[in-house]
């Protein structure tokens, strides 16, 4: 918890007693606030409250303790600055057990037992007593004195100068873990309270780690970061009633929000993200929407109302009997929440925009478990911030999305040897394809470069909304000399998503992935764009598990009917993302920090020819990426006033940690 700073100091420590009554009337718990200044930076953990029954309402600021150390450890400086004292008498502080590791420069300190106990010498004295397992340096003990509020720092063992500056730092350190101990446990007090009540008022909805249903809901997300979670239990509701019953018991005692003890959840819907946090979380609560997944068109089928758990692979079969589509993901897998609420890429994209931009209404359970529905006419500014404000205001449990008449397209995949020759035509072809002069509303498609095992590859993604094989518009692409077979048909969506997919991992490891965008510009920036990733992303080719890929594609055409601050119309925008995965938790930092490497050098390239274009998509977006701030100045003021509007305690702000927040 401390900053380790060298040649730096450590500024001051604050630890007061912070009276939660107002917080919490119904049970009337103190709560403990740590405050550490140090670096130049600032960061706080609260405890707040301490789980009953071992604390008494009766605790008050009895005092203040002040401890100057006059010795210095090289040039390192610490001091214990107005810590407010505790009124001991009335609290029994947990004991615990605690083994931990620090290092500060020339000292080390490791294998404690700290504890509270009362002082038997009969002085009147208050101690916490720290006990070094080591034995070699000493301990130290900060006493308070009951008759006088004075703190005294006594020490036992040598007493030179390294050794009282050593004590100071480990009785510093102790003071640090024992609080961030009792803050765990609080924590981990809440989840398992949460999960015992919703269990209890929501029979059968509720798995833990050794039910097959929590195993089977943790191993299918896509990615192993998400994977790698571990909630304290695993909510799956089969309706918005029940949603809005959980968050109503997470509300209820009104620890949520901006305080610490607010318990931590999150909202999953396909599963799909890369990032670690998206749609899971360590140890609080998963609210995994997967068994509301119903589908219903309307009377005429122009609309139809899909559940927030549901998944658009398992849609479009459908809709593919009333020859009808919907504006979904491309590949299998993909959920419905977070995609439209992200914006939404789509086969119509070019046509008919984001997804997000064809969605009439949303059921939307808010902060008070209280359940509106969203629309152009009502609570209009939250229908309006869901397209591309993603989980900053509620859950939505259920889409009513626009339906397209859509009976057979065109499109599939087809590869080419990777040689100079063909990587240039590639950059020809797709910069004449951007030209808004050759704009076909019925095509989308995408230049694919690949790195596995150590080889290169590149393909492009080619799809038609209209039934016709091989239209004009890319004559330049697939004219190029190519590689037998490839997958061009004639097909339905439904097919169409099943075959795109093959050409995707199922699952990956570990894996990272930005995005950029930018007007359309020459052909030798797009070739010096692909020799830089080409360039670098072979320098850790001996990576286990290692691949790359480099995509090119059109940025779909907005209607403006989203909060992601785009241009209306706009034909000649490029959307790039450049994706790496491996296998082992030792390559993260390099693998990821060369993805970024990648991205920031295309940024420059760009920005060079004032083309860079500052929008990230968030459904592509890595969480390094700004991505709220990418919708410029007004749209996140815009996006934090509905916030405020609709949650003002911040329950999807801080009990909802993972995702792209309005506040950040």
């Amino acid at each position: 918890m401390i900053d380790h700073c060298h040649r730096a100091e450590l500024n001051r420590l604050q630890l007061r007693l912070v009276d939660a009554k107002a917080r919490d009337q119904e049970r009337k718990q103190p709560s403990i606030t740590l405050r550490l200044v140090s670096c130049s930076s600032f960061a706080s953990l609260t405890v707040a409250p301490l789980p009953p029954p071992t604390c008494s309402p009766a605790v008050a600021v009895a005092g203040q303790w002040e401890l100057r150390p006059s010795v210095t450890l090289k040039d390192h400086q610490i001091w214990l600055k107005k810590a407010l004292a505790m009124s001991m008498s009335n609290v029994d502080l947990p004991m615990a057990a605690i083994e931990g590791y620090v290092s500060l420069p020339d000292v080390s300190m490791h294998a404690f037992v700290h504890s509270r106990r009362r002082s038997r010498n009969g002085s009147g004295l208050d101690v916490l007593s720290h006990d070094l397992a080591d034995g070699g340096i000493g301990g130290a003990q900060l006493v308070r004195s009951r008759k006088s509020n004075d703190p005294k720092l006594t020490s036992v063992g040598t007493q030179s100068e390294q050794g009282i500056m050593t004590r100071f730092y480990m009785g510093l350190f102790r003071l640090v873990t024992l609080l961030y101990v009792v803050a765990i446990a609080a924590g981990q007090q809440n989840t398992s309270d949460i999960c015992q009540e919703a269990a209890s008022r929501l029979p059968g909805r509720i798995s833990y780690p050794t039910d097959s249903v929590y195993i089977s809901s943790r191993q299918s997300y896509y990615s192993g970061f998400e994977r790698a979670l571990a909630p304290g239990c695993i909510f799956r509701p089969i309706n918005t009633a029940e949603v809005s019953r959980f968050i109503k018991l997470v509300t209820a005692s009104g620890q949520y929000g901006n305080t610490s003890r607010s318990p931590k959840f999150a909202v999953r819907g396909g599963g799909h993200t890369l990032f670690s946090g998206a749609a899971n979380i360590d140890g609080g609560v998963t609210i995994d929407l997967r068994e509301i997944k119903s589908v219903v068109l309307s009377k005429d089928r122009k609309m139809a109302a899909v559940g927030g758990g549901a998944v658009w692979s398992d849609i479009y079969p459908q809709m593919v009997p009333y020859n009808l589509t919907v504006m979904g993901g491309r590949v299998p897998g993909v959920g419905v929440g977070g995609f439209v609420t992200g914006g939404g890429v789509n086969f119509l994209n070019q046509r008919y925009g984001w997804s997000c931009d064809n969605i009439y209404g949303y059921e939307v359970v808010l902060a008070s478990g209280e359940v509106v529905y969203a629309t152009a006419n009502s609570y209009k500014d939250l229908w309006l911030a869901l397209k591309g404000g993603s989980n900053n205001f509620g859950i939505v449990t259920r889409f009513d999305v626009a339906t397209f008449p859509q009976g057979l397209m065109w499109g599939g995949v087809i590869s080419f040897n990777y040689t100079k020759s063909v990587l240039e035509a590639q950059a020809k072809a797709f910069r004449d394809y951007m030209d808004p002069k050759n704009f076909d509303s019925a095509a989308d498609m995408g230049i694919i470069l690949n790195y596995a095992n150590k080889t290169f590859s590149v393909s492009n993604s080619l799809f038609y909304v209209d039934p016709v094989p091989y239209p004009k518009t890319y004559k330049a692409f697939t004219s190029i000399p190519s590689l037998s077979p490839n997958t061009l048909a004639l097909t339905n969506v439904s097919n169409m998503v099943v075959q795109f997919g093959k050409n995707l991992p199922t699952k990956v490891a570990r894996s990272v992935q930005l995005v950029y965008s930018f007007r359309n510009t020459d052909v030798a920036t797009y070739t010096k764009l692909i020799q830089q990733w080409e360039t670098d992303i072979k320098t850790l080719g001996n990576v286990p598990g290692y691949l790359s890929q480099f995509l090119i594609q059109p940025q779909p055409v907005t209607n403006g009917t989203n909060s992601m601050g785009l241009e209306v119309n706009q034909h000649d925008i490029v959307m790039c993302i450049v994706t790496a995965a491996w296998t082992n938790p030792a390559d993260d930092a390099r693998v990821q920090q060369l993805v970024a490497s990648i991205v920031d050098k295309h940024e420059r390239a760009v920005r060079k020819q004032r083309l860079y274009i500052p929008f990230k998509y968030l459904n592509y977006a890595d969480i390094s990426q700004d991505v709220i701030g990418s919708y410029g100045t007004n749209n996140k003021r815009r996006l934090r006033a509905v916030s405020r509007k609709y949650d003002p305690r911040g329950l999807f702000q801080t009990s909802v940690p993972g995702g792209f927040k309005v506040w950040k």
